[in-house]
């Protein structure tokens, strides 16, 4: 049996670019779209569903991520609030599956809420199929199929999974569009068969206060130049293990000219929602703020008059800063009752990662930080690209 292990689940599909951004020629669309993910009762389990995933990170990091080539077409997304989506065919003529984007997961797979239909274009491989996630599972049969995310968007042999059992996925979402590279991924054959010329992806997201929301593009090839503001600033991943597993940066971080987080290793990831950081870092944040730990929520809550003396939290990647204002550090407040919340509580973003700094992944920049920051991953120069937008300093939250 063939096991592949995710490790990034949902959207991040992009490394950077060391040197100068990656021209986008004919690039393709596809919308990313939002939707929470709640339980029986209707919460959305922010914190429970990342700590899972962090757990997950770490128990897997021993298996080396590879680099995998990118491409050069957009398609936007679904953030299903913990989770983003997209709407993928797959055969001929294809059927249409609601399928959650995932960087870190080796496998395109289906059939976990539609059964899937097999045409002239699908074929069996006989190989099994085993994934893992933080929070749910599958596994099933290997096939190889023509998938479609676009019309510019095909792929005629791609290798994907059909579920003959799985878990923990929510209803409506069929299994995930993989980036990740134990096996040739989505951009892998877009890029061999000549779809696609460069290996970059560009990430957009955008702030929303609503349940379901589309709100993000992802753009393959490189940058789209509609997205951001400013200068596309590219780093190298960093060589510190086990963040060099996956999309690794270094960086420190500092709250009203104070060191928080002193440079270290952690990742970029779009599969988690909130902002984690190291526990040291994290009490060193709590006293700052004066933030409390809500019970509830399981996030930290200020008062109004600690909100309003909120000072911008100031990220350093490669010399250049980047600036979480005290909006941005705000989960939004239309959206307290989906996580269990009081309609009229401040609660903030960060939280604890649950292990000291000095580990190697020392933080995750998550969602939160995306959507304030346009983002390009690169695998030919395995780097990171991230730029400001319109949305930086909104104040949406």
């Amino acid at each position: 049996m063939a096991r592949f292990t995710a490790l990034l689940s949902l959207l991040v599909i992009a490394l950077g670019a060391t040197a100068s951004p990656v021209p986008t020629s004919s690039t393709a669309t596809m919308p990313i779209g939002r939707r929470f993910k709640t339980n029986s009762e209707g919460v959305a389990k922010i914190v429970e569903n990342d700590r899972a995933r962090i757990a997950q990170l770490k128990n897997v990091a021993n298996n080396k991520a590879t680099s995998s080539k990118r491409a050069e077409y957009s398609f936007a997304v679904t953030n299903g609030a913990v989770s983003y989506y997209a709407t993928v065919g797959v055969g001929s003529p294809a059927t249409d599956y609601t399928l959650i984007v995932d960087t870190g997961s080796s496998n395109t797979w289906v059939g976990a809420y539609k059964r899937y239909t097999r045409t002239s274009t699908s074929k069996s491989t006989g190989g099994r199929v085993e994934v893992s996630y933080g929070s749910g599972e599958f596994e099933g049969t290997e096939y190889t199929d023509r998938v479609t995310l676009s019309s510019n968007l095909v792929i005629t042999s791609q290798s994907i999974g059909v579920a003959s059992y799985s878990e923990g996925f929510g209803d409506g979402v069929d299994g995930t569009v993989s980036n990740a590279n134990t096996v040739p991924t989505v951009t892998d054959n877009l890029y061999s068969q000549g779809t696609i010329s460069a290996d970059a992806v560009g990430v957009s997201f955008a702030p929303t206060t609503s349940e379901s929301d589309t709100n993000g593009e992802l753009t393959f090839g490189g940058a789209d130049t509609t997205k951001y503001t400013g200068t596309l600033n590219y780093v190298p991943l960093t060589t510190t293990e086990p963040a060099s597993y996956y999309w690794g940066v270094d960086q420190a971080i500092t709250y009203n000219g104070e060191t928080i987080l002193a440079e270290t290793a952690g990742i970029v990831d779009t599969g988690t929602t909130l902002l984690y950081i190291a526990t040291d870092a994290y009490d060193r944040y709590v006293s700052a703020t004066g933030a409390t730990l809500d019970s509830t929520t399981g996030l930290l809550e200020v008062s109004a008059a600690q909100y309003a003396a909120l000072q911008t939290l100031d990220f350093n990647i490669g010399g250049t800063t980047y600036g979480l204002t005290a909006n941005a550090q705000l989960w939004p407040r239309s959206l307290n009752t989906y996580i269990g919340g009081s309609s009229g509580s401040l609660y903030l973003v960060v939280n604890d990662i649950g292990s000291n700094s000095g580990e190697g992944l020392d933080f995750i920049n998550g969602y939160v930080f995306l959507e304030r920051f346009y983002t390009v991953f690169d695998t030919t120069t395995s780097s990171i690209g991230f730029a400001t937008t319109s949305y930086t300093e909104a104040t949406t939250n």
